[in-house]
């Protein structure tokens, strides 16, 4: 049964997407969609001729690079949190852990007050995260105590420090332009997604969920423990920066396109895990399949629940935090 669960989940991510390109204040019955989709792929008749012009403007231009980037985000983060559970043999970490998450929102908001440039803003919050890891990096070498326990210090230190150059610039901005922006993007909101966005991010993204699945059996070793896992031929600090790299690469990529979303990373490992079993060769791309999914349904919620849209990380912490206090619960049992 359980080798049909992937396939399963990537038809259930494609039921999801398809039908959330419907969903919206204007929807589009499943005709419509059916029609515009044989007239732009198969050259069929299609639509009406005034509602092409429509159709492919809410759907091309709005709905479309939004799912994408729905899926994409849910995916990086779900991939990047189950990655650094295995990496580090705690449940309870997430994607944010060496910091790269809060170098990234520094980035984006430095970005926003220096520059009207909307390529800079993206360039400051991907060079940022890397510069919040690479400091965590350097403290754990700097303490040659445990490189693990080291690690995570180090992870929070810098978080802790971006953060805090984070509140600076909040505080030093523009009060009626820069800081509703700055505030506005740090809930995770995908609004501002375009088509040229989804082609800058799409082969990064891919590439680094690549990478670490193909990482699944090391960090399976890697999870019995650092000294089991040099015993079998591991190459234990090739393995872990290979991992927190392209970890970083798509977590950063996530705060680039739609501000801090949370939890996903912390959660969709989880539930993962709970429907595969802990072989991270099965929970890392069913992390990437249901992380997908989940954050195409949130994005659809938040569009939809009010009359106005929420932002969506404001929904995925609603939900998320609830789980973690379940995840707690469930940790006194212990984890591998």
């Amino acid at each position: 049964m359980r080798r049909l669960t992937l396939p399963l989940l990537a038809l259930l991510l494609g039921a999801i997407m398809l039908v959330s390109l419907s969903l919206g204040k204007y929807r589009i019955p499943a005709a419509d969609l059916l029609g515009f989709a044989g007239w732009k792929l198969f050259g069929l008749t299609g639509p009406a001729a005034d509602q092409k012009a429509l159709l492919e403007n809410i759907l091309l231009d709005i709905r479309l690079p939004r799912i994408l980037a729905a899926a994409m985000i849910g995916a990086s983060l779900s991939v990047a949190g189950a990655a650094f559970q295995a990496l580090f043999i705690n449940p309870l970490v997430s994607p944010g852990l060496l910091g790269v998450l809060a170098g990234a929102s520094f980035g984006a908001a430095l970005g926003m007050v220096l520059s009207k440039s909307w390529a800079m803003v993206q360039l400051s919050t991907l060079a940022f995260g890397f510069v919040a890891v690479g400091v965590a990096l350097v403290i754990a070498k700097a303490y040659r105590i445990n490189s693990v326990i080291m690690l995570v210090l180090g992870g929070i230190i810098s978080g802790a420090f971006f953060t805090a150059l984070l509140s600076i610039v909040k505080y030093a901005a523009d009060p009626y332009n820069q800081l509703p922006a700055i505030v506005y993007w740090l809930m995770g909101n995908l609004s501002a997604v375009d088509c040229k966005t989804i082609l800058f991010i799409s082969l990064p993204a891919a590439a680094g969920i690549g990478v670490i699945i193909l990482h699944a059996r090391q960090l399976n070793v890697l999870s019995m423990g650092e000294e089991e896992a040099k015993s079998l031929g591991i190459n234990v600090g090739r393995v872990r920066l290979i991992v927190i790299f392209f970890a970083t690469l798509i977590s950063a990529l996530t705060v680039m396109v739609g501000g801090m979303i949370g939890w996903v990373g912390l959660i969709i490992p989880h539930i993962c895990r709970m429907i595969v079993g802990p072989n991270n060769e099965m929970v890392l791309p069913a992390a990437a399949l249901i992380g997908a999914a989940y954050l195409v349904l949130a994005d659809d919620i938040a569009r939809l629940l009010f009359s106005y849209e929420i932002p969506t990380g404001i929904l995925t912490s609603l939900i998320g935090i609830p789980f973690f206090a379940l995840v707690l619960k469930n940790a006194q049992r212990g984890w591998r």
